[in-house]
């Protein structure tokens, strides 16, 4: 068996594990209405996944009024804990990450959602003890600064330089540079193939399967 390249995996989980993107925008596009504000358009909405909540709001309508955004994070909680209990995770992640598990790598998740969120996500697909560690937004600095992965290593005792980070944002991919440690892209997520080769990821998936097929054999 070859030797392992990476000893640490770190996932995104919305649009990356989840499949959650159109509810996120739909979402985020409600809670806009709600205040009469502009209602950011499905890129725009999309392009912001994966920063902290409150980041987010303000990425999605810059420029407002600062009073505006905490009422949009609560409209945006109010519609997405309406509509979450449906979200699936995409087709062969559970079989992934068993596998992953199995094979003895850490895994982890770093994400955008606030720990309560993450908690409920995990509990609802039976995921909860899954991942040897997880960082949200919520208590760190949001995505794209390098802090969720520099506290995912330090926690489990692992080494950035044998570290990857998977996601389906520039965020995810930026964080990973920033951080030191290897950047996966998958192309079934938030944003567009072009910007996540503009980073110059390891490797871009354009499903699971390919990204479990990618990992089995190089990770």
């Amino acid at each position: 068996m070859p030797k392992k390249k990476f000893d640490l995996i770190v996932f995104d989980w919305d649009g990356t594990l989840m499949d959650s993107t159109a509810t996120i925008v739909k979402c985020i596009q409600a809670a806009a209405k709600d205040l009469g504000l502009p209602v950011p358009d499905n890129k725009t909405a999309s392009h912001v996944i994966g920063l902290g909540l409150q980041d987010a709001m303000e990425a999605a309508i810059p420029g407002l009024d600062p009073k505006h955004y905490p009422a949009m994070v609560e409209r945006y909680r109010y519609h997405y804990l309406a509509d979450d209990q449906g979200l699936t995770l995409f087709d062969g992640v559970r079989e992934m990450l068993s596998e992953l598990a199995q094979d003895g790598y850490f895994l982890a998740v770093a994400t955008g959602k606030s720990r309560v969120g993450l908690n409920r996500a995990l509990d609802t697909v039976k995921l909860l003890s899954t991942f040897d560690a997880t960082r949200c937004a919520d208590e760190t600095f949001s995505k794209p600064h390098p802090a969720m992965l520099q506290e995912l290593t330090r926690e489990l005792g692992q080494d950035m330089a044998r570290t990857v980070m998977i996601g389906d944002t520039t965020h995810d991919l930026q964080m990973a540079i920033n951080a030191g440690a290897a950047g996966i892209a998958v192309h079934y997520g938030a944003h567009p193939p072009h910007e996540l080769q503009a980073l110059d990821p390891l490797y871009a998936a354009s499903s699971v399967p390919e990204l479990h097929t990618w990992l089995n054999k190089n990770a």
